[in-house]
């Protein structure tokens, strides 16, 4: 009997000896896998509006471009906008023309609800143009003589069917 209890207990060892290099293994391939990598969130998304249906700030991902000799003139739009409810965006430089209202509006929908609504804050003599930019969104550039934010509207309807380039935490996901 000695000889059978033997052999039991070296077999519970060994079986015990297996469980714990496995356990050992596997927790060291936990231990040592990278962590997951950050997942890049688009700036802003595409948002359809319908024809009749109202934009308001907090829809509009704007950027702001500095073509003036001020320092910070972009940084200081560009907080101005977000205390309105816009989306915020990109600052840089640039040395772009403003025009004579000391701002302009680069988008790639010049006609839209979303350039109409931050024309009503920059002024109505601000130029909306046609352009592409690198960064999602509006880009607002202000120059020389800009005179600062005005009050602007709460919201625009929208004329026509198009998009809106919206900051990701108003955009629902779809299914």
């Amino acid at each position: 009997m000695d000889t059978k209890a033997r052999a039991t207990s070296a077999g519970t060892l060994a079986v015990l000896a297996v469980v714990f290099i496995i356990g050992v293994a596997w927790a060291w391939s936990s231990v040592t896998e990278p962590f997951p990598e950050k997942e890049e969130q688009a700036a802003c998304l595409d948002t359809t509006v319908a024809a009749g249906e109202k934009v308001s700030p907090p829809q509009v991902h704007v950027n702001v471009l500095n073509a003036s000799s001020t320092e910070g003139l972009a940084g200081e739009t560009m907080d101005a906008l977000v205390r309105k409810g816009f989306g915020e965006g990109s600052r840089g430089n640039t040395a772009a023309a403003t025009g004579s209202s000391g701002a302009v509006i680069w988008t790639t929908d010049p006609t839209g609800p979303a350039a109409e609504l931050l024309q009503t804050y920059l002024g109505d003599d601000t130029e909306i143009v046609q352009q592409a930019t690198s960064e999602p969104g509006i880009t607002v550039v202000v120059g020389e003589g800009f005179p600062g934010l005005q009050k602007g509207r709460k919201n625009i309807k929208a004329d026509s069917d198009g998009t809106v380039c919206s900051p990701p935490e108003l955009v629902a996901p779809t299914p």
